[in-house]
């Protein structure tokens, strides 16, 4: 299928450190001796029968255990055809495994809003001068062309799409039903919200509770003031 869309992912295919593995994603991090700087879960809805072991607190051990340190793990966390009681089962059990993670949008889109939840080994930590060099480093041009291509034209563009960390939300999802192995509620509670239209509340909920990440993102203090006010934050 790669190959289809050769154009849109750079001929990913053809990257000489690209090694392709067909396997169970779960058997391949509980079995693979490896570690890893960045492990990416980008599973479909939880509703889709096998798809809700990709997001329990068992699971996201395993990718834990595969990192790196420092390493991050992002996952992709749907919120249009959910309801709110489906997003914060997902939200909490990854942060009873990592507990200062953070949510990004990842798409504005009202009928197709989705965010990514990062964690990290470590602290997470972030500047405009890594940042920049980051999408400048020659060897990551695909990669920053890809972002051009959904609209991120800059550092800043990535950076204003913060949702809020794993601390601004305890309150909100102390109640919040933890995705296991043994039990895979989150399969049933997906399928509430099969062919429902709560994204943009979810959001927003998710947005009420969102503090600025003091220590987080840093650099310039007339950049992080512009951050501040187009996110509409102010600092602590």
């Amino acid at each position: 299928m790669a190959r289809f869309f050769g154009f849109e992912n750079h001929g990913v295919l053809d990257d000489p450190r690209v090694q392709v593995v067909y396997d169970d994603a779960r058997h391949f991090v509980l079995t693979t001796r490896e570690k890893f700087d960045i492990i990416t879960s980008d599973p479909i809805h939880p509703w889709i029968k096998g798809s809700a072991a990709l997001y329990s607190s068992e699971y996201f051990r395993m990718c834990r255990d595969r990192l790196n340190p420092g390493g991050l793990i992002t996952q992709w966390v749907p919120l249009y055809e959910s309801t709110p009681e489906t997003v914060k089962s997902e939200l909490a059990t990854f942060f009873s495994v990592f507990p200062n993670g953070s949510i990004w949008a990842t798409t504005s889109t009202a009928w197709a809003m989705t965010s990514s939840c990062w964690g990290r080994t470590g602290r997470f930590s972030s500047t405009w001068t890594s940042s920049k060099r980051g999408l400048a480093r020659p060897d990551h041009q695909a990669a920053a062309q890809s972002l051009t291509d959904v609209g991120f034209t800059s550092s800043f563009g990535l950076f204003s799409t913060y949702a809020g960390r794993g601390p601004d939300f305890r309150d909100w999802l102390k109640d919040a039903a933890i995705n296991r192995d043994r039990n895979m509620r989150l399969q049933y509670l997906a399928g509430l919200g099969l062919n429902t239209a709560q994204s943009v509340r979810i959001y927003d909920e998710i947005l009420r509770r969102r503090t600025y990440p003091e220590g987080t993102i840093t650099g310039r203090e007339d950049k992080l003031a512009l951050l501040r006010q187009m996110i509409g934050l102010k600092a602590k």
